[in-house]
């Protein structure tokens, strides 16, 4: 068996390669060529944590992966990342356990990041003038490093709870070249942006649907487990093209769930990501559309992510 740490995995990561396995793995998907298990939440209401557990195999691949991560969010506190986890490679054609990626939730990262790249290649508007991020920690700062190969825009309004994380935000954002400020609140974040990205653990809406800006593309990220929500139901209702990473599992859990259980969106009117990309073009049909992506994470993105890194230590 294969023993990768973290830093053996960035060395060996290529930001290109993985998404394209990403994205096919997305595409594999939604034509039902992927063998995936039901998803596995637990939440840990006292310590302010989850933990999920997903798997899948690619058909005609020849590994099986199973993914642990974990998200403590009072670990910032205590001098601790808040996210952790590991992916297993075990062989699909005999069993073997191949390989170990010790990446503490970093590929979890990535592969989000990743994924919210292929969102706004098909959802952002022509002219983003803001981005907006609601979070400021490490999946804020992936998004935001991906969605510089998306857009030109380099001005950010970033909101967080804490804000002395939004103020490091800032200044991660400067670094790379962006005019970054921090927002009051999510209103003003939807006042000044037109690309919203949503990455918090939240139980309840931060943004309302009247603050919403014509032409504005909302990729949410949050609502990746039950309970969590981070978007007002009537964003979804009346949005003009709603896409989800899994029909199946966005109406069960995810952020559209809420407008579906509620009898405000139809899941009839839902595009699943894998055959947006299928087709190959924007799925925005006028600048004054409102778009949104809900990413809540699919076993699929491991299995890919993974593949990519172990076909670069050959």
């Amino acid at each position: 068996m294969e023993l990768l740490d973290k830093e053996a995995i960035i060395s060996r990561f290529d930001t290109e390669r993985a998404l394209a396995r990403v994205r096919a793995g997305f595409i594999a998907y939604s034509r039902g060529d992927v063998l995936s298990a039901p998803v596995q939440n637990f939440h840990f209401a006292d310590a302010n944590g989850d933990c999920c557990v997903k798997s899948a195999y690619i058909a005609g691949e020849k590994v099986l992966a199973v993914k642990i991560s974990t998200g403590f969010y009072d670990n910032p506190a205590r001098g601790l990342p808040s996210n952790d986890g590991l992916v297993l490679a075990l062989s699909a054609t005999d069993g073997r356990v191949l390989a170990l990626l010790q990446d503490q939730g970093w590929l979890t990262t990535m592969r989000t990041a990743l994924a919210g790249r292929l969102a706004a290649s098909l959802l952002a508007p022509a002219k983003v003038e803001a981005i907006g991020l609601l979070g400021a920690g490490e999946q804020a700062r992936a998004q935001l490093e991906q969605l510089m190969q998306v857009t030109d825009c380099r001005d950010v309004r970033v909101w967080s709870r804490q804000p002395e994380q939004a103020a490091a935000f800032c200044a991660f954002a400067a670094q790379l070249g962006f005019r970054a400020l921090a927002a009051a609140d999510p209103r003003e974040v939807a006042a000044q942006a037109n690309l919203i990205v949503t990455a918090t653990p939240s139980r309840g809406p931060l943004l309302q649907r009247g603050w919403i800006r014509p032409g504005t593309h909302i990729t949410a990220l949050g609502a990746d487990g039950p309970g969590k929500q981070e978007l007002d139901p009537a964003i979804a209702a009346e949005a003009d093209v709603v896409v989800a990473d899994s029909l199946a599992q966005c109406v069960a859990y995810g952020e559209l769930s809420h407008a579906v259980n509620a009898g405000l969106l139809a899941p009839s009117r839902i595009v699943e990501l894998g055959d947006a990309l299928a087709q190959g073009r924007s799925l925005r049909r006028s600048d004054d559309q409102i778009t949104l992506a809900d990413l809540t994470g699919i076993g699929v993105q491991d299995a890919a992510i993974a593949a990519s890194v172990l076909e670069q230590t050959g």
